[in-house]
C-alpha cells in the first residue's frame, strides 16, 4: 500500500523516545498489549480474569500480619485496589514512561485527587488560561473555600507564569495541546520554570496521549489523562489516571483509598482491552486529524483552523519537535456565520455524531458555544476564546476520505 504525502509528513516529525519505565524498553504496540500482565494468568486464560470481588479473604491471622509487615501486593478491600486495576496501572505507567500510575473513576477525579493530596490552606496554584474550564472551576469555586489561591496567566507565557510564582506557590498546571484551541506548550520550558522555583508541574496530556507526547521525559512531575478518551478508545467507559514518581504519588494513592474514586472490575477490564489496540488506533486518529485539518484549511467556507499539524498553527514548530503526531481533535471557525448558521452545519453532518468528548473510534462533532458554554454570558465566552462560529470535531478511526466528504457536504449546505 503506497505511503501518502500526509503519512510521509507525519513520519518526518521528531518522534518521542520509546516509553521507558525502569523495566520496559519495548515499542508502543508491544507495551500496549503486554505491559503489566503476568505471562501466565491465574486460570491460564490469555486475558486477565475479571475479579468481581469487593473484599478479599485471608487464610488466618498470621496472613494478615504478613500482608501488613511485608507490604504484600494482594487484594484486601476493593477501595484500595483490585487485581485488574493493578494491571491497568502498570500498563499505563509503562506507556507513559512513569514509575507509577494511579487509576481514578474519571479524569476530573484524578485531577481533584492530585490537588487535594498536595495542596493545603494558604497554598497557591497557577494555571495557563486555556486549561479545561472544569479544572479551573474546581480550583476557583471549591479549593478556594479551603484557602487555596488560584492564579491564571496567558497560555504559553512562561515569563508571566514565573513572575506569578511566590513563596506559597506549590503547583503549575497546563494542558498540551489545550482544548479546544490546541495550543502547544513547550514542555522543556514549562518544566524548567517549575524546577528553577522548586514548584511541581502538572501536564494534562489527554489530547496528546502517551503515543504522541512524553511530558515526564521533559522533566514534568505529574502527567494526567482522561482515560475516557483515547486510552479507553471506545466511548464506553469513564476513567482517569495520574502518573509520576512512586514516592511523590504515595499520598495521592492513600487519599484515593479514602475518597473511593475507583473503577469497577468490569471498567478496568474494558480499559485494559481498549489499551490493547491503543497504538493502532492512535495512528489512524493522527492520520484522520491531519487529513481533515488540511482539507478544512483550504475550504472557502472556513475562516480559521486550529490544529498543531498545520504549518500555519503558531505552535507547529514546537509540536513537530516534541510530538509523534497531532491527534484527532480539530477545531475550526466558519466564515461569516452566526451561531445558528454554524449549528446548521453541525446538524448536517452524517458520519460525525453530535456529542461531547473525544478519542473514541466514532467521529464526533459539536458547537462549543452550545455544548459547553451555552449558559455563559457573551463576555464570559469571549474570555474563554469561544466564538459563535466555532466547531470542534473529534476524528475517530473511519476512513479519512469519508470524513472529508461528510464535512464537505455539511459545509455546502
Amino acid at each position: 500500500m503506497p505511503v501518502t504525502q500526509q503519512e510521509r509528513r507525519l513520519s518526518s516529525h521528531a518522534k518521542p523516545q520509546t516509553p521507558s519505565s525502569s523495566t520496559d524498553q519495548r515499542g508502543v504496540s508491544t507495551i500496549s498489549v503486554h505491559a503489566g500482565e503476568a505471562r501466565q494468568k491465574p486460570v491460564d486464560s490469555i486475558t486477565d480474569p475479571v475479579v468481581m470481588a469487593s473484599t478479599f479473604t485471608f487464610e488466618n491471622t498470621q496472613s494478615i500480619i504478613d500482608f501488613i509487615e511485608q507490604d504484600q501486593k494482594r487484594g484486601e478491600y476493593g477501595r484500595y485496589g483490585t487485581p485488574g486495576e493493578q494491571v491497568v496501572e502498570k500498563k499505563l505507567a509503562a506507556l507513559e514512561g512513569a514509575e507509577e500510575g494511579i487509576l481514578f473513576s474519571s479524569g476530573m477525579a484524578a485531577f481533584v485527587g492530585l490537588l487535594n493530596a498536595k495542596l493545603n490552606s494558604g497554598d497557591e496554584i497557577i494555571f495557563f488560561d486555556e486549561c479545561y474550564h472544569r479544572s479551573r472551576e474546581y480550583c476557583r469555586k471549591h479549593l478556594s473555600r479551603f484557602g487555596v489561591v488560584t492564579r491564571e496567566v496567558k497560555t504559553g507565557d512562561y515569563d508571566a507564569m514565573e513572575a506569578a510564582i511566590n513563596s506559597n506557590t506549590r503547583m503549575l498546571v497546563s494542558e498540551s495541546p489545550t482544548n479546544p484551541h490546541l495550543s502547544v506548550i513547550d514542555l522543556q520550558k514549562f518544566a524548567d520554570v517549575g524546577k528553577r522555583n522548586n514548584v511541581d508541574t502538572v501536564i494534562d496530556a489527554t489530547l496528546a496521549t502517551p503515543f504522541n507526547l512524553q511530558p515526564i521525559q521533559a522533566g514534568v512531575d505529574y502527567v494526567m489523562h482522561s482515560a475516557t478518551k483515547y486510552l479507553g478508545g471506545h466511548n464506553d467507559l469513564l476513567a482517569g489516571v495520574v502518573l509520576g514518581k512512586k514516592e511523590k504519588l504515595a499520598d495521592v494513592r492513600n487519599l484515593r483509598g479514602i475518597m473511593g474514586a475507583i473503577n469497577s472490575p468490569h471498567n478496568c477490564y474494558l480499559l485494559e482491552r481498549g489499551l490493547k489496540t491503543f497504538s493502532l488506533r492512535m495512528q489512524q486518529h493522527n492520520r484522520n486529524g491531519q487529513a481533515v485539518a488540511e482539507f478544512l484549511d483550504g475550504h472557502p467556507r472556513v475562516e480559521k483552523v486550529y490544529y498543531p499539524g498545520l504549518p500555519s498553527h503558531p505552535g507547529h514548530e514546537t509540536a513537530a519537535a516534541q510530538m509523534r503526531g497531532f491527534g484527532g481533535l480539530v477545531t475550526f471557525e466558519v466564515k461569516d456565520a452566526d451561531w445558528r448558521a454554524t449549528a446548521d452545519i453541525v446538524d448536517a453532518a452524517n458520519i460525525f455524531r453530535i456529542a461531547p468528548s473525544l478519542g473514541g473510534v466514532e467521529s464526533l462533532i459539536e458547537q462549543p458555544l452550545v455544548m459547553s458554554y451555552f449558559t455563559c454570558t457573551p463576555e464570559e465566552r469571549k474570555s474563554f476564546g469561544i466564538s459563535d462560529n466555532m466547531i470542534r470535531i473529534a476524528c475517530g478511526i473511519e476512513d479519512s476520505q469519508d470524513l472529508i466528504a461528510d464535512l464537505d457536504q455539511a459545509l455546502g449546505q
